[in-house]
């Protein structure tokens, strides 16, 4: 009987062991994760890749392509889709939807909240009285473990929110 008490208190603090050692290495690669996803954000170099759409009028819904905002440190390119009420009429014959942008002329302001999300609001220059998609901000709030959120505010139609995450960009 001795033998199997041994037996299972030998077991025990192997599995404690073992479950500490996760542990650190589970902290460890939680710790790396959010150094990586800092350095993207402060490098300005980044994709947010949108998996759900909220938009302001209708339900919420799951996007099953892929939709992003790829940011740069000289181009924001948008692919993202739009649900929503729209002000003004698309061009006769116009099947282009959605919000794409591909801009070399944006503004850029990042800042840290005290809970270590980073909220970033870009302001594309570009602006073309004809284009009735034309966006006013992107704001941007991202948490450190790399999840966040995307506000978009055009002129001529309603705003429209994304969640999702933040990746490295592909070169």
């Amino acid at each position: 009987m001795k033998i199997l008490n041994k037996i299972a208190l030998v077991a025990a603090f192997i599995f404690i062991g073992v479950n500490v050692t996760n542990a650190q290495t589970k902290a460890e690669k939680k710790a790396a994760r959010q150094a990586e996803i800092k350095k993207m954000i402060e490098d300005q170099n980044f994709v947010f890749k949108a998996n759900y759409a909220l938009p302001m009028r209708g339900g919420s819904r799951p996007l099953t392509s892929d939709y992003d905002l790829v940011i740069t440190k000289d181009t924001i390119i948008s692919f993202l889709p739009y649900f929503g009420r729209s002000y003004v009429a698309p061009n006769i014959g116009s099947s282009d939807g959605g919000i794409k942008i591909n801009t070399t002329k944006f503004g850029y302001s990042l800042t840290t909240k005290k809970s270590g999300n980073w909220v970033i609001m870009i302001k594309p220059k570009e602006r073309n009285l004809a284009d009735w998609r034309d966006v006013q901000t992107f704001n941007l709030n991202i948490s450190p473990d790399g999840y966040g959120s995307l506000q978009v505010t055009s002129s001529n139609r309603d705003p429209i929110s994304f969640n999702g995450y933040v990746e490295a960009r592909r070169k």
